[in-house]
């Protein structure tokens, strides 16, 4: 829903903000910010990747602080209020393996340069902001514990 002046309301450009035990589904996150008035949708996907700082990786353990999902959901929120664009995230929590999907971000736009600017800046700022941490377990059988998303 728009204002008198047509610009829509913070609270509406927020799609989606969650924390989750679940795989996640990129296309959710896509059409949760989709519409006619946008020609540009960015989505990012965040997966495990099998290596970190010369050590071979084996898995991750995403652990989240209780209140998480409000930190994110106020990380969303602010990047949707100085932006005016439509915005989604989820990340997920608990054991990943390999190739699975950390974090899901998607922004529209009516045009690519604005999503993709502003998408990045989520991203960023999720991984800033949002109190979430990963433990790394390693092939050699030692593991880190790092404050980090995706």
């Amino acid at each position: 829903m728009a204002d008198a002046g047509g610009v829509q309301q913070v609270s509406e450009l927020v799609r989606l903000a969650e924390i989750s035990e679940q795989p996640l589904l990129p296309e959710a996150v896509e059409l949760a910010v989709g519409g006619p008035a946008y020609g540009a949708v960015v989505v990012f996907t965040g997966k495990v990747r099998d290596h970190d700082g010369g050590q071979a990786v084996s898995k991750l353990e995403y652990s989240a602080h209780p209140q998480a999902a409000k930190f994110l959901r106020q990380v969303c929120t602010d990047v949707a209020a100085e932006r005016g664009l439509p915005v989604a995230a989820v990340h997920r929590v608990g054991a990943l393996d390999i190739g699975d999907l950390a974090i899901v971000v998607a922004v529209a736009s009516a045009h690519r340069a604005e999503a993709f600017a502003c998408c990045s800046e989520l991203v960023d700022r999720i991984k800033h902001e949002v109190p979430i941490w990963k433990r790394q377990l390693f092939v050699s059988g030692m593991s880190e514990w790092v404050n980090a998303c995706g």
